[in-house]
């Protein structure tokens, strides 16, 4: 990936160190927690001591926490406001990559509402992949980026979300010729359309610009 704009670097926090390893504990109302960010105040129990960067394994997937689905779209609407980044689209992308399921994990490792990879994650300052709003915020940063990259051009922005930006400027910062991306790419932009007519069915406000 290429550097990011200073300016944008000017308005980033700081890179938090990296934890070592999952901890778990359950909260008052029985929901089991897990986290890669050291818990303060609580018993927690240490799993191992695996990087951050190398995803869990699907059996290693958090237990199913109790959230109000309302709260998804409250944390993708101040994210979306934040970097600037269509409403329309980051529920696009959650619905295509997850369908809202916090707990979602790949086989290839990506994790989340917004499956990001743990590189990505770390890149885009997410502490805690399994975290809804972190994850949220992580993903809608990470599109900021590739809008940045790509020049606003929705139909690569999304062909980089799936296969890479390596891949994307491969083929001239084209789709590139993969039926799983050209597939996503399609299924992106639909669900963006109909989440945008939904938007302004109900005054949701989209930014005037997002370039």
């Amino acid at each position: 990936m290429r550097l990011l704009p200073v300016l944008l670097l000017a308005l980033l926090p700081a890179l938090p160190a990296r934890a070592s390893a999952i901890y778990t504990y359950r909260e008052k109302d029985g929901t089991i927690v897990y986290t890669n960010v050291p818990p303060a105040g609580v018993k927690a129990r240490r799993l191992g001591g695996s990087s951050f960067r190398q995803a869990p394994r699907p059996a290693e997937a958090p237990a199913r926490s109790v959230i109000a689905p309302s709260l998804y779209l409250s944390w993708m609407e101040e994210a979306a406001r934040k970097y600037n980044i269509p409403l329309a689209l980051v529920r696009a992308v959650a619905h295509a990559e997850s369908n809202f399921d916090p707990h979602a994990l790949s086989r290839k490792g990506a994790s989340g509402l917004m499956q990001l990879m743990p590189g990505t994650a770390s890149d885009m300052y997410v502490r805690d992949i399994f975290d809804a709003r972190q994850n949220i915020f992580g993903g809608v940063r990470y599109l900021r980026v590739l809008a940045n990259e790509f020049g606003g051009q929705m139909e690569t922005i999304v062909a980089a979300y799936n296969a890479g930006p390596d891949a994307v400027r491969k083929y001239g910062n084209q789709v590139p010729p993969f039926e799983e991306t050209r597939a996503y790419v399609q299924k992106v932009l639909a669900l963006y359309f109909q989440y945008k007519q939904e938007g302004a069915m109900t005054s949701q406000v989209e930014p005037a610009s997002w370039r």
